[in-house]
């Protein structure tokens, strides 16, 4: 029960890898924030994580939208008093089409939700966490943030690399207050944004991969709950890929 104690607010919580991570985080001990759209997800995840042995709380919110970005912090200070753990994980990505062809929509949506999220939520955060005297977070990347190999997912690709640099430059800002920043990029991972993006063959992606097969959302969750514990205590500003070797090609 690495966790036993400790408050964690998770957004995009309701499904794929921020589902996986809130249960995981519930099963060692963790009192949970689960942010999301999907109140339904929001319940049943929250009745995985007690199961677990946990505590859970679901918060409806749009993280597309500033405001609600901050107010999520909020929650987390109203029912326990304090903010140890965030995992900034909220993702969208626009339909597969050509730069030229995406509409100006898709771009404030992306932005918004990928990286604007990212930036309103770790503003809150981190104010809290200094008036604490410390904590952690993790932001949600991806392999396409490094190298981008899929075409017509250019604005998904450039948030995901601005979530990197945001979270390297944050990282060298508040390490010396006691606040480690890191990020997670996952790669070819079974999640519903993964079977939404219209890949014609997952088999043949799989085989691609040195590993020769997908990830799980399980499995990232393993590494953001290392980046998130005491085990992680010196490692600042890192970009943590999981992803079966795809970079390593």
């Amino acid at each position: 029960m690495m966790f036993a104690g400790k408050v964690a607010l998770i957004t995009g919580a309701t499904s794929g890898i921020g589902a996986a991570t809130a249960l995981a985080f519930a099963g060692q001990g963790a009192r949970v924030i689960i942010v999301g759209r999907n109140e339904a997800r929001g319940r049943e995840i929250c009745r995985g994580c007690a199961e677990r042995g946990g505590e859970a709380r679901f918060c409806a919110a749009d993280l597309a939208r500033a405001e609600e970005a901050r107010r999520i912090v909020d929650v987390a200070l109203d029912r326990y008093g304090r903010l140890d753990i965030a995992f900034n994980n909220a993702g969208y990505q626009e339909p597969r089409a050509p730069l030229a062809e995406q509409p100006d929509e898709a771009f404030d949506r992306v932005l918004a939700t990928n990286l604007g999220s990212v930036f309103h939520a770790m503003k809150r955060e981190i104010a809290v966490m200094l008036g604490q005297g410390g904590g952690v977070i993790v932001n949600n990347a991806s392999v396409s943030g490094v190298r981008n190999s899929n075409t017509g997912l250019a604005l998904y690709a450039a948030s995901k690399a601005a979530v990197v640099s945001l979270t390297r430059s944050a990282a060298m800002e508040y390490a010396p207050q006691n606040i480690r920043i890191n990020a997670v990029s996952p790669g070819r991972v079974v999640t519903p944004m993964m079977l939404a993006s219209k890949i014609a063959d997952m088999n043949a992606v799989a085989a691609g991969l040195p590993l020769r097969r997908m990830g799980e959302p399980e499995e990232v969750a393993a590494a953001v709950l290392w980046l998130a514990s005491d085990a992680a205590a010196f490692v600042v500003g890192h970009n943590l890929a999981v992803d079966g070797g795809f970079l390593a090609q």
